[in-house]
């Protein structure tokens, strides 16, 4: 993994999760600015899975378990997914925490893999 697209993208998903949970404890629905954030930690993900087919190629492999590292990666793709379509079914305030706390989850996640690549020893 590339340690600056790592922070980009973890930094991304920390101030998009703070932003609808926040607003979703004031009362807003879900709308652009919310799932407009998850859509692109979605696409920040797509452009992860394209570095990590690529990266072993360049001379980047893994230190740790390349299983649990692709677990994690389909995982966490499939949160911000899960989370709008839970805002788009469900039109309240919770549906925002909800998508929040799926972006903060998925700043964990990214950082675990990043651990997971670069810092293990197999």
């Amino acid at each position: 993994m590339i340690l600056w697209f790592t922070l980009v993208q973890v930094g991304l998903a920390v101030l998009a999760g703070l932003v609808a949970v926040g607003a979703g404890l004031i009362g807003r629905r879900p709308g652009d600015v919310t799932v407009g954030s998850l859509a692109l930690i979605e696409l920040l993900l797509i452009v992860q899975i394209v570095v990590a087919i690529i990266a072993p190629f360049a001379g980047n492999p893994p230190s740790g378990s390349l299983l649990e590292f692709w677990t994690y990666l389909v995982s966490a793709a499939l949160v911000p997914i899960a989370g709008v379509a839970w805002a788009l079914l469900e039109r309240s305030r919770w549906s925002t925490v909800v998508m929040g706390v799926a972006a903060l989850a998925v700043a964990v996640m990214v950082w675990r893999m990043h651990v997971i690549w670069t810092v293990q020893i197999a």
